[in-house]
């Protein structure tokens, strides 16, 4: 049988239980970066003392976790933040589809569906960058499910939406909050009869005149006065997707650092 130092890197690594050796690969140290060590100076004594690190054995050290997170062998799992990317996005699609069927009132769904959300972030192990990516993952979430609520019928209009020809229709009237509000309404080429997004213009005096309006083939959507350009959108539009850009880049960065982290330990507990 070999003795300790005739072994190669191969047979090393596969002496390692199974969870050890996806520890190893996960924080980058798998058998292609411990065969580039073990070809560099001293480097199956690099490789040893970086294998014990993990090693299970009675003799060999254990893994460590430091209470900060950034002990070798405690480094950031992937999963708490990945959960947490899955839900917030989760969380933002069934915000956006439920737009479909109560309008601006789908903030309150996405809010309430925040709950959660919030709740992995902050249950996410401390390690560095951590207490900041959370702050502002909910900051980006909040942002999305907020814009995504007030804007997603003047994005679909401008994506689905067919500019045609409408009459102005009697308005309906409502009180709110203590005054009375005049809702503007028109009549499609169809007969239907539907009150608008926004008042853009009074109608009340224009009733029986023709103007143009952005309708939803689909009518999921009310319809908008005048053209696609008039909706717009477009500023909340790139809010939206350097919000996107956060909540997706925010736990990317701190299992990234927090691995890397871990990789320098390894190598400088071996040099």
């Amino acid at each position: 049988m070999a003795s300790e130092d005739e072994r190669s890197v191969d047979e090393l690594f596969a002496e390692l239980p199974e969870k050890w050796q996806r520890a190893l690969e996960e924080a980058g140290m798998g058998l292609p970066e411990l065969r580039r060590v073990a070809a560099g100076p001293d480097g199956m004594r690099r490789v040893r003392t970086i294998l014990a690190e993990f090693s299970e054995s009675p003799t060999g050290p254990r893994p460590t976790r430091t209470g900060n997170g950034y002990g070798y062998g405690g480094g950031t799992p992937v999963w708490p933040w990945a959960r947490l990317l899955l839900m917030a996005a989760a969380s933002i699609a069934v915000c956006l589809l439920s737009s479909l069927f109560i309008g601006k009132a789908a903030a309150f769904v996405g809010l309430l569906l925040g709950l959660p959300v919030f709740w992995v972030a902050f249950k996410t192990r401390d390690s560095r960058g951590a207490a900041a990516a959370r702050y502002v993952t909910a900051a980006a979430y909040l942002v999305l499910v907020l814009v995504f609520s007030y804007f997603a019928n003047a994005w679909y209009l401008q994506l689905r939406g067919v500019e045609q020809t409408v009459t102005i229709a009697a308005p309906t009237h409502q009180w709110t909050h203590g005054t009375r509000e005049t809702y503007c309404r028109v009549r499609l080429r169809d007969g239907s009869v539907h009150e608008v997004i926004d008042n853009k213009e009074n109608c009340a005096d224009r009733v029986g005149r023709t103007t143009t309006a952005v309708v939803d083939p689909a009518g999921h959507y009310k319809p908008s006065l005048g053209t696609k350009s008039d909706i717009g959108g477009v500023l909340e539009g790139y809010v939206c997707l350097g919000a996107a850009a956060v909540l997706v880049l925010a736990p990317v960065t701190v299992v990234v650092m927090g691995r890397r982290r871990r990789y320098d330990r390894a190598i400088g507990a071996a040099g």
